[in-house]
């Protein structure tokens, strides 16, 4: 049997930070950074003698997010004692759910090969984040920083539906463009808000599955695929060499493009899981629920209908446009404000898309908005600057966002679309291009695109291209 012959299973769990103000059982800010052990009071500390108090925000946004993903919410919900020692758990538990989480049975759709596939949601529930270790490879010590500690994080539990690395992303692309667009979470993949724990396993069809592998803690979507095409491979290599493949927690290193192993992987009676004495019971409502449910706004997949329709975007353009919550509010801001959402849905895709992934930057960190967008479209339309100049004031917008207008005046961009002053550049380089004159004669139409190119190059690209062009053809045929 070949190696293509294994079959592979994959299931997720995908840690999302909250974009609660404060923790999940204090009152502690939840922003991102700042120095060690700032962020912290007595409760997330686990001093003796305090007590939790559950962030009424931290159901909300988990309801919403079940609801977002087709899931069945629970009207009755408890916390969970997970027990495990750890330097950056403080506790030495982690206040998790266990037998009752807030949403069961939930799914989201992918396309694939042409066609949709549902990839089911067994559970999200709710619990909280750990500290840091901040290890000195010199010194051979660590550090605990528990600023994250109490930070609240939903778990999004997957079925073992996925079969290869290509699924695994468009899974986890679109399970974030959800969250971002019911505003939960930031998702943040740099920061550490939206990560994932990947279960492997491989067997032959016909057989029983394979005994997994999770490698923790994955936060990049390249880091990602490359991690289980090599599982992969490595638990093949093991079965066709007769060996066993060991159930244990894997590291990931993106240098040597190997897994590590860290631990034995633990099961869910290794944690001793008990209902967290100090927290009462989860009751929602059924009002409670319908009213959260009628807050949920256009998500990813009904704003692109609205796009093919209303805008007649391409298939192709609409899905990149709407996979980011932030690309989207920015098409739809530049759009109020120039009216022209093919040209804004042509920068989006082409020079925007370009620089973040030059810039190595995701969506939400694009420092300029929708009304300045909409300005640069509007300069060009009217003819006040042309579209290689539009490049170069995009350039600026993403390392100085201001007025466009104000971009043109000081850096001397206007177009130039004087009648007399065009005509005078295109005499000149006539003059400098007797072959060209010569080619153009010949039918070589090409001939004008490069008259035009030399005229662009000559006026730094402030000339007008239009009028350029039809001076260039009156010159020519005469």
């Amino acid at each position: 049997m070949s190696r293509n012959d294994y079959e592979v299973i994959i299931g997720l769990e995908v840690h999302v930070e909250l974009s609660t103000k404060t923790k999940i059982f204090c009152s502690c800010p939840t922003e991102f950074g700042g120095e060690p052990n700032t962020h912290t009071c007595p409760i997330c500390m686990a001093m003796p003698g305090t007590l939790p108090v559950l962030n009424e925000k931290v159901v909300e946004y988990a309801v919403k997010a079940g609801l977002a993903t087709n899931c069945e919410v629970s009207r009755d919900s408890k916390n969970d004692r997970k027990n495990y020692f750890y330097p950056d758990t403080p506790r030495a538990y982690q206040i998790s759910q266990y037998d009752k989480p807030l949403c069961e049975n939930g799914y989201i759709e992918i396309e694939t090969n042409g066609d949709k596939k549902k990839i089911g949601i067994t559970r999200i529930h709710i619990e909280d984040d750990a500290g840091k270790l901040n290890h000195d490879d010199f010194g051979g010590e660590s550090l605990v920083d528990l600023n994250r500690a109490g930070v609240p994080l939903i778990e999004i539990v997957s079925e073992p539906d996925l079969r290869n690395a290509e699924e695994v992303e468009k899974y986890m692309r679109k399970l974030k463009s959800i969250l971002e667009y019911i505003e939960v979470s930031d998702c943040k993949m740099q920061e550490g808000s939206f990560r994932g724990d990947i279960n492997v396993s491989v067997h032959k069809p016909g057989e029983p599955y394979g005994t997994r592998t999770e490698m923790k803690n994955m936060n990049s979507f390249r880091s990602i695929a490359r991690a289980i095409e090599y599982e992969v491979e490595r638990q093949i290599d093991i079965l066709e060499e007769g060996r066993k493949v060991e159930q244990e927690s894997l590291r990931w290193d993106d240098v040597s493009g190997k897994t590590f192993s860290m631990r034995d992987k633990e099961d869910a009676e290794d944690y001793r899981y008990f209902p967290e004495p100090d927290l009462v019971a989860i009751k929602l409502s059924e009002e409670y629920i319908q009213n959260i449910k009628n807050t949920l706004p256009e998500l990813p997949e009904s704003r692109k209908e609205r796009y093919l329709k209303q805008y007649e975007l391409s298939e192709k353009d609409a899905n990149i446009i709407t996979s980011s919550k932030y690309l989207s509010d920015l098409f739809e801001s530049a759009i109020k404000e120039c009216d022209n959402p093919k040209a804004v849905n042509n920068w989006i895709i082409s020079d925007i898309s370009r620089i973040l992934n030059e810039k190595e930057m995701e969506a939400i960190d694009i420092p300029f908005n929708g009304e300045e967008l909409g300005k640069l479209v509007i300069l060009i339309d009217k003819g006040i600057i042309s579209s290689s100049i539009g490049k170069k004031v995009l350039t600026e917008l993403f390392e100085e966002p201001k007025n466009p207008e104000d971009i043109i005046k000081e850096k001397g961009w206007i177009q130039i679309s004087d009648e007399g002053a065009i005509k005078e550049i295109v005499m000149k380089i006539l003059d400098s291009n007797p072959q060209s004159i010569a080619d153009f004669k010949a039918g070589k139409d090409r001939a004008l695109g490069f008259l035009v190119g030399q005229a662009m190059k000559e006026t730094k690209g402030k000339a007008n291209p239009k009028m350029l062009n039809e001076m260039f053809l009156e010159e020519l045929k005469k």
